[in-house]
């Protein structure tokens, strides 16, 4: 009995101890955590199950039978994060690079189906060279096990992705399909080809960090939603982002008590938008002064800023804000703002968030890149995910909602819930000046007529009281009693039911 309770600590020490001490300096040398390091910060002290320390790789090609290491280069199992249940699985590069090999995925495969039976959800820190060259066409597949189980659980338990190291090839795709990724700067990446195959085919001369670095990812491409200065604030910051969702999409969202009262009015909203209509204010202004306690946890505020997406409370239970930013692009709908929010939309929706959308919109943004890139099929995306939704969505215009641009954001056509808007709200099929050039074309050459015309169609149409005489809008309210309306139409709706047709799934404008 002893010799065996010798050999297991043994087996655990060379366990813990990855690839060995001078593999571990390295790691730390480059500004980075090892795996154990990275779960120790990540969960709450003394909560880690480990899973399948002993586990090794069964390849026997090009020597690699006389190199095992117990665990195979990740570390996997469960714990929780401020009490709450989560499985994760921590890649770690000391061990062949964090290569994946069919043992490897065996045991995220395993942590994630039993994320699945329990209704817990699965946080991978990656940090991994991709698939593991010696064993070929096995490694491969270990990926895709991955990869079905990412879409299986896709909807029915939250997945983050939060990238520690480098991430290439086949290996971004289990990422991809996670429903939120998370980036170190200066130490992670992401990309299908690397730079020396990108020089090789295209002749393009291009650094990793250019390529798929973390800021390339939260500026450039949208792949990723935010973007860390170290190990350190990323797993940090992940365990207050974990505060707002919840386990699985039979759960309501947590809940968290506040001090914030409901009813608390904020005088400073009324003159939050300028009289100019043409002049700018930041939305987020809005945002923070009527969540609880001015906490807003934005996602990607570097990609598309013309939309503002992000977690929140009212009275202690999460809500997801989105909302036109007129700060950036006046606030209009494109390419990139569509989908970065018709994914958020579909995310609170399949994990019973309620949807607080503040509207200030324009239009759409005009130009041939937009019309050639697809503006019609991509902004149907934000079209399609609202009026799919069936969780409680609020609604406030707070000043333009023009055109088409107004049905997208929420509407009451698109089975909006509560519907409000300002006194300064204009409701229209476009701006006062647009039209009265369309509609009075042979007056357009006479100043003082067209501006006449342009003071009566301002008169008659931008206001809300139209669409308010239709039942577009349920009221017109102060902007100082926002939160309280907000908070009293989400008590009303707290217990709604609301089905769409049986159907297999969805056919979305992708």
């Amino acid at each position: 009995m002893q010799d065996i309770i010798h050999q297991l600590e043994e087996k655990r020490a060379r366990a813990r101890l990855g690839g060995g001490d001078k593999r571990i300096e390295a790691q730390h040398a480059k500004g980075k955590l090892t795996a154990r390091e990275r779960l120790e910060i990540l969960l709450d002290e003394d909560s880690f199950e480990e899973w399948d320390m002993f586990k090794e790789h069964r390849c026997v090609d090009f020597d690699m039978a006389a190199t095992k290491t117990p665990g195979d280069g990740v570390v996997t199992g469960y714990g929780t994060i401020n009490g709450r249940l989560v499985f994760v699985f921590s890649q770690d590069f000391t061990v062949f690079g964090g290569a994946l090999s069919e043992a490897h995925a065996e045991k995220i495969c395993k942590i994630m189906d039993h994320a699945m039976k329990v209704g817990a959800p699965v946080i991978g820190l990656n940090d991994s060279g991709g698939a593991r060259i010696q064993e070929g066409v096995a490694s491969l597949g270990g990926y895709a096990e991955v990869f079905q189980r990412n879409v299986m659980a896709s909807g029915v338990i939250p997945q983050i992705s939060l990238i520690m190291g480098p991430c290439a090839g086949g290996a971004v795709y289990s990422p991809a399909m996670t429903d939120f990724i998370f980036m170190v700067k200066d130490t992670s990446y992401m990309f299908v080809t690397g730079p020396d195959v990108v020089k090789t085919v295209t002749h393009e001369e291009v650094t990793a960090e250019e390529l798929g670095g973390a800021v390339s990812h939260t500026t450039r491409s949208g792949v990723a939603d935010l973007a860390f200065d170290n190990d350190v604030e990323a797993l940090l910051m992940l365990r207050r982002f974990y505060n707002y969702l919840p386990l699985n999409n039979r759960e309501k969202p947590p809940y968290r008590p506040s001090t914030d009262t409901a009813d608390r009015l904020d005088a400073s909203l009324d003159t939050l938008v300028p009289d100019n209509p043409n002049k700018a204010y930041d939305m987020k202004e809005l945002i923070q002064k009527v969540v609880d306690d001015g906490d807003f946890f934005e996602l990607a505020p570097n990609s598309a800023g013309n939309i503002v997406i992000g977690f929140a409370r009212m009275e202690g239970a999460t809500v997801g804000i989105v909302a036109n930013q007129p700060m950036v692009l006046a606030g209009c709908l494109d390419i990139k703002s569509a989908i970065k929010a018709a994914r958020f939309v579909r995310f609170c929706d399949a994990f019973n968030i309620p949807i607080i959308t503040f509207v200030d919109v324009p239009g759409f943004l005009p130009g041939t890149a937009q019309e050639y890139g697809g503006i019609i099929k991509h902004g149907a995306k934000l079209l399609f995910a609202y009026a799919e939704a069936t969780v409680p969505k609020v609604t406030l215009i707070t000043r333009k909602a023009y055109g088409g641009a107004y049905d997208v954001m929420s509407s009451k056509h698109l089975r909006g819930d509560v519907n409000f808007a300002w006194p300064s709200a204009e409701i229209a099929v476009m701006g006062p000046k647009g039209a009265v050039e369309i509609i009075f074309r042979e007056e357009k050459n006479d100043p003082d007529k067209i501006a006449a015309r342009e003071a009566e169609y301002k008169a008659k149409f931008a206001n809300p009281f139209i669409a308010g005489a239709r039942g577009f809008i349920d009221d017109v309210i102060m902007p100082h009693e926002t939160r309280k309306r907000i908070c009293r139409s989400l008590v009303m709706l707290k217990d709604k039911k609301l089905d769409n047709p049986w159907r297999k799934h969805s056919n979305i404008p992708l």
